[in-house]
């Protein structure tokens, strides 16, 4: 079989990411087209890929009336900006991987859903923490009854108190009327891996958290609208200088650096906090999404589960599970799992990929275990290999929409009568590393 050919759509974070792992997928796929407003970022996957100068665009739009010029599509562009490319590319026959979330509209998820199904193509899309080695290894071992049944489990997910500012409150997230809500953008993520790992649907879901913190009224006395120009700045944490010119100052342009400026110097840098949305103090944007919340969830078995997503953290992960059983009880932390047996009192340890569990670092290898398996279904024409298909994906974000309305109406939503079917048991592409 030839190579399976890819388009990317949106070539920021996620979409240099996934053209990075189609790249080292060996020789099984190969990036030809790209379009993406920004040159600079266009040009990065063009001189990765080494593409022809008419498969590259400005616009998605361009390629209307074009017919088609890949076998599959990567749409990464902003989360409100989903919906039209992914029912454009559905109806147009190409395999989809579409980044999270859907939409950030509920009816729009639903007809993606319904467009994915009636086209005959695949559709996955990228909840990558299903597909990292140790989640992988997790699964294995509740699949085999090592802590008997599972009857709770408590989830952090530790946003950190610089990516909080610099995502949540300066950039692009920031906003819920411009994006979407923070547990939808950071956090469908947890919710889907959750339902995974509970292997049953959720039947009641509540949630409590608000915008305490990153507010007008918490700004201290004297500060400025911007960090360049305040006397209170170096006693703050949340500094812009410190955040994107500290980095710099050590010659570190990676994230978040390079996502404020295309001009990679110090200069570039402080120009740039001068003049755009990152240089703001944190207590006077125009945020508006929640800086902390929990979600308590009830599952169809009995089963509940408490998971916390707040950005007052160190650092941006590795998340970190505990899951009670009725023989015993696991610690995991996307890469470490710890078994204590409640009847021998034994512990075991298992040290999978210590890679880099965040957005920069591929999520411990599940950016590439993503790409894998779907190239995998492309050539086999298999959606088993996919385990994020178009049924998983609307079950739990519609979780995340329902507890959205469980936090704002302050009420527990009984989600009965909307369970979707059971998720499908598929095989995913995965190579075992743990010992």
């Amino acid at each position: 079989m030839s190579k399976v050919k890819f388009l990317i759509i949106g070539a920021g974070s996620r979409g240099v990411s996934y053209s990075r792992c189609i790249l080292e997928s060996s020789s099984k796929a190969e990036v030809v087209a790209v379009a993406e407003p920004d040159p600079i970022r266009r040009d990065t996957i063009v001189k990765q890929h080494n593409i022809a100068d008419e498969n590259i665009f400005d616009d998605w739009r361009e390629l209307t009336g074009k017919g088609k010029i890949a076998d599959a599509v990567v749409i990464a562009t902003q989360d409100n900006q989903h919906y039209e490319p992914a029912m454009y590319f559905i109806k147009q026959g190409y395999h989809v991987l579409l980044e999270k979330p859907m939409s950030p509209d509920s009816s729009q998820c639903r007809e993606i859903v319904q467009a994915a199904n009636e086209s005959g193509k695949l559709f996955s899309v990228c909840h990558v923490l299903r597909y990292t080695q140790y989640t992988k290894k997790l699964k294995q071992l509740l699949d085999s009854g090592v802590i008997g049944d599972i009857i709770c489990i408590q989830h952090l997910e530790p946003v950190g108190y610089f990516h909080q500012a610099h995502s949540y409150i300066r950039g692009h997230w920031r906003n819920e009327d411009e994006s979407s809500s923070m547990l939808l953008a950071k956090s469908c993520h947890d919710l889907d891996w959750l339902r995974y790992i509970i292997d049953s649907p959720c039947s009641s879901i509540s949630s409590f958290g608000n915008l305490k913190y990153f507010k007008k009224e918490n700004q201290p006395e004297g500060a400025a609208h911007r960090c360049l120009d305040c006397p209170v700045e170096p006693q703050c944490p949340y500094s812009a200088k410190k955040i994107y010119i500290g980095r710099a100052e050590k010659g570190d342009f990676d994230w978040p650096v390079r996502t404020i400026t295309k001009d990679l110097t110090v200069k570039g840098v402080t120009q740039a906090l001068k003049e755009g949305p990152y240089g703001r103090c944190v207590f006077d944007c125009d945020n508006t999404v929640v800086d902390h919340q929990v979600v308590n969830m009830l599952f169809e078995n009995g089963s509940t589960v408490s998971f916390t997503m707040t950005g007052f953290t160190i650092d941006a992960g590795p998340r970190k599970t505990r899951i009670f059983g009725t023989k015993g009880e696991i610690y995991g932390n996307e890469s470490h799992i710890e078994i204590y047996d409640f009847l021998t009192g034994s512990r075991d340890v298992y040290e999978g990929n210590s890679a880099d569990g965040t957005i920069i670092g591929g999520h411990g290898g599940g950016d590439m275990g993503l790409v894998s398996s779907f190239i995998a279904a492309i050539e086999t024409d298999n959606p088993d290999e996919i385990i994020t298909g178009p049924a998983e994906t609307l079950e739990s974000h519609f979780m995340v929409f329902d507890a959205e309305r469980a936090r704002k109406e302050n009420k527990v939503i009984n989600r009965a009568g909307r369970l979707s079917p059971p998720a499908q048991k598929n095989k995913a592409v995965l190579d075992e590393v743990f010992v």
